[in-house]
Formats: structure tokens, sequence, C-alpha cells
């Protein structure tokens, strides 16, 4: 569901689950113009206990973060030309999709 709200929003999806270790994963990395973009979806069944995007940690950060790295460095990505993005989705009736654009690491790719 994120892969496709990113498409329609003019996003190239270039990876899904890229795991380059046992303890780091990226949901999604994406392009948005000369920007690589680089998601964190999180899911609920609802939002009774908040946003999903609230399960993002500081540990979880440290995980993006690695595998981010090791992204740019096979890639030959400047930490310049990023940003981290958050997609949080609840499975409501319809379902409702929350896109936060820089939501960490903040102005990264000014």
């Amino acid at each position: 569901m994120a892969h496709r709200y990113l498409q329609r929003a003019g996003f190239t999806v270039i990876a899904r689950n890229y795991r380059p270790g046992a303890d780091s994963e990226i949901d999604i990395v994406a392009r948005q113009g000369e920007i690589t973009v680089f998601v964190e979806v999180k899911s609920r069944t609802s939002a009774e206990f908040g946003s999903p995007d609230r399960a993002i940690d500081q540990e979880k950060r440290k995980h993006i973060l690695r595998a981010a790295q090791s992204f740019m460095t096979r890639a030959g990505i400047d930490w310049n030309q990023v940003r981290f993005d958050v997609i949080s989705v609840v499975f409501s009736d319809p379902p409702e999709i929350d896109h936060l654009q820089d939501a960490f690491f903040e102005g990264r790719a000014v």
C-alpha cells in the first residue's frame, strides 16, 4: 500500500526491504527528483493507541541509519542528498495513510 502511495505521489521506488545486515533494514528506498528517500513504514489496525509512527524509537532510528549508510556507500550517494520519511498506515475503512517527510535527521536533503 505504501509502495503504491509513493508511486502515485511521483516517487520512483528503487528498493524494498533493503537489508544489509541482520539488525538493520529499510522498508522502501525511493527517489524524488534528485533526493534519495529512505522510508520507514509502520501500520496498525486502528489508531486507538496512537499513530503507528510512535513505534519508531531511538534504537529503530539507529538501525535505519545503519542500513541507509550502507545503501549510500554502495550507491555513492552523498549525505546531503537523502531524506528520511515515515509512512503510517491505519487499516481502517477506508485505510488512512499519513506521509511524514523529513521525519527524523531533519534537514538532510536541503
